[in-house]
């Protein structure tokens, strides 16, 4: 049953342990001044609670940017279902984003993962993919159908999960890569914190043959903090020869939402431009 509302905003929740990021960046200072403008041009997606609440399953950030706007009331599409319905569809209305993160994404596919299991998804006949005969693997490859990833790959994001919250970050900002994150997420919580210790006071990060290195050294019971910064400390081949400018010094110049990796190709854009514009000076 779907019914459109004007709710108040105070009447509207937060879906609990929603894996979505809604960030104050210039894209959220865009739809706060679209809203002012123009309304929300499209409704919000509840669901109503017993204690007479109303709990989101789209529209975390129109409602963030309402709020800010000084709307008191929202329209919405109030609709009756289940929590792990709701979870699922959740998922389904922002994985197609372009500009989901790694942190977001894994959550996502662990939220949808456990609403399935707990619904007793049959998931035999699954596309063409050739998937090992177990539930988990089963719901996976139906998670990772609609956006043409496997169920392992759907797998190893829900393994992202498993690590520290700052260690995530460094994920999502491009300073650790997706391969290496899979790897570390197998070390327990104080191997983790020892890492993130190691990360910040050597200024590295650590490459995927590293990584591999730490998991097996964990998994004998073998791995410390000083074994850690051991392999750490290790030169890569393309560590030897670069320059180290603080993150905090260059954010200023690049839009909030910009992760390291995004800032550090712009900085190559830039010079490049400046490089190609002394040459064409020194060929009049």
């Amino acid at each position: 049953m779907k019914n459109m509302q004007k709710l108040d905003v105070t009447k509207l929740k937060e879906f609990e342990n929603h894996p979505y990021k809604v960030k104050h960046d210039d894209e959220m200072e865009m739809l706060i001044d679209s809203i002012k403008e123009h309304g929300i041009l499209s409704p919000i997606i509840a669901r109503p609670l017993e204690n007479g609440e109303y709990e989101i399953i789209s529209g975390h950030r129109r409602l963030f940017a309402s709020k800010r706007a000084g709307l008191t009331e929202v329209p919405a599409l109030v609709v009756e279902m289940d929590r792990d319905n709701a979870a699922i569809a959740l998922v389904d209305s922002n994985l197609h984003r372009d500009n989901i993160s790694p942190s977001e994404k894994a959550f996502a596919y662990k939220l949808k993962m456990e609403a399935m299991s707990r619904q007793g998804h049959r998931t035999d006949l699954t596309s063409g993919q050739l998937v090992p005969k177990s539930d988990d693997n089963r719901t996976s490859a139906e998670i990772g159908e609609p956006y043409g990833e496997s169920y392992k790959t759907v797998q190893r994001y829900i393994r992202l999960t498993y690590l520290r919250p700052k260690l995530l970050e460094y994920v999502d900002e491009g300073r650790i890569a997706f391969t290496p994150a899979v790897e570390l997420s197998y070390l327990n919580d104080i191997e983790q914190q020892d890492l993130i210790q190691t990360i910040e006071s050597e200024d590295c990060t650590p490459s995927l043959s590293q990584a591999v290195r730490m998991k097996k050294l964990s998994q004998q019971g073998l791995l410390d903090d000083d074994k850690i910064l051991e392999i750490m400390s290790e030169e890569k081949a393309n560590q030897k020869e670069r320059i180290k400018i603080p993150t905090e010094k260059l954010r200023k110049y690049f839009p909030k939402n910009y992760s390291t990796s995004q800032i550090e190709e712009a900085i190559i854009k830039m010079c490049e431009a400046q490089y190609r514009k002394k040459q064409q000076q020194k060929e009049r």
